[in-house]
């Protein structure tokens, strides 16, 4: 191995539990205690597991969680929101960019250094130059500079829905033109007949990440090469959290273990 003279952090996405914590009754401390023992330091913990979501809870009830996910060794290296910035409506729009703003006040209070946003359902279209992509822009570059004001980066997930190709979502970056504004890099999201030369191309943009089982390919999609994968990492000297998630049915325990234990064993 030839380590990064900086760390890779590990990290749980929540949403491996969606099932167990949405519709089994698995607490938020649960779920930290199962992270911790498994062996990860933090957890990206999207929004819409905390109690009263889509509106933001009151204070106390930030703090506890944040006290609860600090007496088990745990922090957040994320947490997220579902957002629609491709709408086309200004006073909709407008609801969308505030639901951001007001939950990276939320993510400042639980001490997460970044926060998960989308582009929007729009059918996809390639002329990057088009008007819902300029209202993307926009949207991502205002919350950006919300963040900034509270130390918390906006991080776009790459999730296949109106942005697909790495150009396109890569000029949007661009376009965007901040510190505070960088990619979620979902490895199962890349498109095109080699995925790790997707990835590779986007990960000078990568300030997180959602590391899946599975990544698309030309004919459908296969498991996760994570020896490569960990190799690119090194190669661009990426430091920092690396969110882990698992997808499917059955229970989500020995899936995270098994892919934890992978990826721990090649850092």
């Amino acid at each position: 191995r030839n380590p990064s003279p900086y760390g890779i952090t590990p990290s749980l996405n929540a949403y491996s539990f969606n099932q167990a914590l949405l519709e089994e009754g698995m607490s938020l401390g649960k779920f930290f205690q199962f992270a911790a023992k498994t062996g990860f330091a933090a957890v990206d913990l999207t929004a819409y597991y905390i109690p009263g979501y889509p509106e933001v809870p009151e204070d106390e009830v930030l703090y506890e969680i944040k006290r609860e996910a600090f007496r088990t060794g745990i922090s957040f290296s994320d947490t997220g929101v579902r957002n629609d910035f491709t709408l086309k409506d200004p006073e909709a729009l407008a609801l969308e960019i505030d639901h951001v703003k007001h939950w990276i006040v939320a993510a400042s209070k639980l001490g997460a250094p970044n926060i998960r946003v989308f582009d929007g359902k729009a059918p996809s279209a390639e002329n990057s130059s088009s008007a819902t992509h300029q209202r993307v822009v926009d949207a991502f570059r205002e919350c950006a500079r919300y963040g900034a004001r509270h130390g918390v980066n906006v991080a776009f997930q790459n999730h296949n829905d109106f942005l697909i190709s790495s150009d396109e979502i890569i000029d949007v970056i661009q376009r965007v033109d901040s510190e505070w504004f960088g990619l979620m890099l979902d490895t199962g999201s890349v498109t095109g007949p080699d995925p790790y030369s997707e990835i590779e191309k986007l990960m000078p943009h990568a300030v997180t990440w959602q590391l899946k089982e599975n990544v698309r390919t030309g004919e459908g999609s296969e498991a996760l090469d994570v020896k490569r994968l960990i190799e690119l990492l090194r190669k661009h000297e990426y430091s920092g959290f690396l969110p882990l998630e698992t997808l499917g049915e059955g229970d989500p325990r020995p899936k995270v273990r098994a892919l934890y234990q992978e990826v721990a064993s090649r850092l």
